[in-house]
């Protein structure tokens, strides 16, 4: 009787652990969804994971740029050149992303291209920050690849 009591235990245990796993991937997909603009992007020393080598902040025309999530894993960008005033859409990239709320590991594939795998620092409902886990960028030239980051606003 005391293994069938404990066997339910753990198997309550265990579905309740899954139960808030997927609540908390709602949840974060929730957050994720919609249109992001890009706002700036970051080097950081990749010795230190402190101090930032650059910032370059979106101007132009890239400031129309659109990256979009949907809640059903598919993503578009949308991206804008032109001179002053007369921005015109560019092109359009479309594709699937995964999403992983443990280990906050986003890949996006846009049709026809890689995977392209990135971590998620921040995500609220105002701010999107994430880290290319595929950049080998030695900006200050230390032998020691630097971090790149993007960040994303509303």
């Amino acid at each position: 009787m005391k293994k069938q009591l404990l066997l339910f235990a753990f198997s309550a245990l265990a579905l309740t652990s899954c139960k808030e796993d997927d609540n908390m991937q709602a949840y974060e997909l929730d957050i994720l969804k919609g249109d992001w603009k890009t706002s700036k992007t970051e080097i950081v020393s990749g010795k230190d994971g402190k101090t930032v080598l650059l910032t370059t902040p979106v101007t132009g025309c890239s400031t129309k740029d659109v990256t979009y999530f949907s809640i059903d894993y598919s993503t578009s960008y949308t991206y804008y050149n032109g001179t002053g005033a007369d921005c015109k859409i560019a092109g359009k990239s479309e594709g699937k992303y995964t999403y992983d709320t443990e280990t906050k590991l986003l890949t996006i594939k846009y049709n026809n291209d890689s995977d392209q795998p990135y971590r998620v620092e921040i995500l609220s409902s105002s701010e999107l920050k994430i880290l290319d886990l595929s950049s080998d960028i030695d900006y200050n030239g230390d032998g020691v690849n630097d971090l790149v980051y993007t960040s994303f606003k509303r």
